[in-house]
């Protein structure tokens, strides 16, 4: 029988200790460093995976000047999205993570706030293993056509994703030792990685771009005739690739010092990722042999799917070479997907520990042999595979299921840096910002804002059924879903020993509704 968190307090580390005011029990295994945090939302973050596979979104929506200095744009201001959201973990570092920070952080309401931003977490984290997975298993498709001639159908592309996504899950059954070390080995993969990509663009093509073009060029191949909307549609590119930054707050439970590793795996794995992936998108781009309207046209039709892999082949003189590139970013993707099933797995543990999701005894159960969360590894499994199973009909309909993983994280992510700001007995963790706070979070608000309506917005001219922007739908089923569900049981169970009582003003009325 286990104890209660409260009464065990002396016998507790610090963070086991800091887990138990917080009104939890320590379950996960606590084997973790700071960097194998850091590892896990920089390979989440994957400059090799993003950048590669969206990059035909800003080629096409601005050109090189999007794609270069577009990413520079987007990361400064994402950098200080994660700073604002570090700050908060520092002080509730817990699996929870945002909807664990929102409950605490509302001033009325908390366990509502906390019961939507879970369900936009939750359902953007199945969303984001889902298309990692699935443009893992695209991108091997291409190398294998690449390779050995292998015919790319969709249902092959779906069997191989169903493969990846289920390795993923014994990866990660396996324990967090296992996670920890090959997410170790995906950080200093992608660093080495996109070094070497980096190096064979400079040394092997015989021209380059000049450095005005590469950061400057617009190309406009969306239909729309104002410049700057397009631009700002390339600007998605960027923004897709980060996402996933949370995932060190999701595992800050099985982190050493989690108060300041968490919050501190948050930030850098944004920065250094702004960095190498700086190099390697300019690299790629200024390695681009046809510069002209034309030659970016014929690019973005190439025959592999990916126009970083056909710059590969058109640029270094050598098909090999070309192919073992897209092998590295390949292996980068798998790791990418491990860490997303990690991330995932341990939102859902918590959440379901809060009694939120259907099915939440099951899934908050925690294998005694391995410290990791099992059930909850293969219930997101499941989903996914679900999610992804349109793709084998309609690749329109997988990208309407799929659309709300970016915004719908970024709806989670902001949330609690706004309710921290209307919060003023907020007492900082031991990483904080200073008197910088109300400046870096105000920006991070803005900018979400601005974010979350160019994600709403057609990106193409003229809008048909192939090219609809589907995200107002997704995003308009998740909170119709989340608000039917919390008044059909939700309010009633959710989170009842998480908050204060002083905390809820509601709370007492709605336990006792009928």
């Amino acid at each position: 029988m286990s104890q209660d968190p409260a009464t065990t307090h002396d016998h507790l580390d610090d963070d086991a200790r800091l887990l138990a005011e917080m009104g939890y029990k320590q379950e996960l295994h606590r084997g973790m460093s700071g960097f194998s945090n850091f590892a896990v939302s920089f390979s989440i973050i994957s400059i090799l995976a993003g950048c590669i596979t969206s990059y035909a979104i800003a080629l096409n929506s601005g050109g090189p000047a999007a794609i270069t200095l577009g990413w520079l744009i987007v990361g400064l201001f994402v950098v200080c999205v994660a700073m604002a959201m570090a700050e908060v973990c520092s002080v509730y570092p817990t699996a929870g993570g945002l909807y664990f920070w929102a409950g605490r952080l509302a001033r009325r309401n908390n366990r509502r706030w906390a019961w939507f931003v879970g369900w936009f977490n939750f359902m953007g984290e199945v969303a984001v293993t889902a298309a990692i997975d699935f443009g893992c298993a695209t991108t091997w498709m291409a190398f294998m056509n690449l390779t050995w001639g292998t015919d790319v159908t969709a249902g092959r592309t779906f069997l191989l994703f169903v493969a990846i996504i289920v390795v993923h899950g014994l990866l990660n059954t396996f324990g967090v030792s296992l996670v920890s070390l090959l997410s170790m080995v995906s950080a200093w993969w992608h660093v080495a990685g996109a070094l070497f990509i980096v190096a064979m663009l400079w040394i092997l093509p015989d021209h380059h771009q000049s450095v005005g073009w590469t950061l400057t060029e617009f190309h406009n191949g969306t239909g729309w005739a104002f410049g700057p909307y397009v631009l700002l549609m390339g600007l998605l590119m960027a923004q897709y690739t980060y996402t996933g930054y949370d995932a060190s707050a999701h595992v800050a439970e099985e982190t050493k010092g989690a108060a300041t590793a968490a919050p501190r795996g948050i930030v850098m794995s944004v920065v250094v990722s702004v960095v190498g992936g700086f190099l390697l998108l300019f690299s790629i781009t200024a390695a681009i042999q046809n510069g002209s309207s034309a030659g970016l046209d014929k690019l973005l039709g190439t025959s592999t799917g990916l126009p970083p892999a056909q710059v590969f082949l058109d640029s270094l003189n050598s098909p090999f070479m070309a192919k073992f590139l897209l092998f590295i970013v390949c292996v980068a993707q798998f790791f990418c997907g491990m860490a997303s099933v990690t991330a995932n797995s341990r939102m859902t543990y918590a959440f379901s520990r809060d009694d939120a999701l259907p099915g939440s005894k099951l899934w908050a159960k925690v294998n005694q042999r391995t410290g990791t969360p099992t059930n909850s590894i293969w219930f997101c499994i499941v989903l996914s595979i679900i999610l992804t199973s349109p793709a084998l009909f309609s690749t329109t309909a997988y990208l309407a299921v799929t659309s709300i993983a970016v915004i719908g994280l970024y709806i989670a992510y902001v949330v609690p840096v706004f309710l921290r700001r209307r919060q003023p007995d907020f007492t900082p963790g031991p990483w904080n910002l200073g008197r910088w706070s109300p400046l870096v979070g105000w920006v991070a608000i803005v900018w979400v804002v601005l974010i979350c309506i160019l994600f709403i917005l057609p990106p193409a001219s003229p809008v048909t059924v192939d090219n609809f922007n589907y995200a107002p739908i997704a995003v308009l089923v998740v909170a119709v879903f989340a608000t039917v569900t919390w008044y059909a049981g939700g309010r009633n169970h959710f989170m009842l020993k998480k908050i204060e009582p002083d905390d809820d003003v509601d709370m007492e009325k709605e336990v006792a509704a009928p």
